[in-house]
C-alpha cells in the first residue's frame, strides 16, 4: 500500500494509530494538494465558519513546517472541500 492509499479516508489531526470516522461526527473530504483523500471533522463548524474556507497546517505542503493548506467547499452544504493553495 502506497502512501496516498494509506492516507485516503483518515481524519486530518487524529492520531495515527486511531485515525479512523468515528460514528456521529460530520465529516468533509479533502480533495487536491497535500492533504487530497484524507477527512475534516466539520461537525461543531458551521455553515458560516466553513464558507470562506479552513487553513490547515501541514509538513507536507509547499512551505513545509510551519506552512498550511487551504481548503474551501465546492458549494453551499457540499462536504467536498477543494484545494486553493499552500500558505507559509
Amino acid at each position: 500500500m502506497d502512501e496516498l492509499e494509506f492516507m485516503r479516508g483518515r481524519v486530518y489531526g487524529a492520531d495515527h494509530d486511531d485515525a479512523a470516522p468515528r460514528p456521529g461526527r460530520v465529516y468533509a473530504e479533502l480533495v487536491g494538494g497535500p492533504l487530497d483523500g484524507l477527512l475534516l471533522d466539520v461537525t461543531d463548524r458551521t455553515e458560516r465558519e466553513l464558507r470562506g474556507g479552513v487553513v490547515l497546517p501541514t509538513e507536507i505542503g509547499r512551505h513545509g513546517p510551519g506552512g498550511g493548506a487551504v481548503y474551501a467547499p465546492r458549494g453551499p452544504g457540499d462536504r467536498r472541500f477543494d484545494w486553493r493553495g499552500d500558505v507559509p
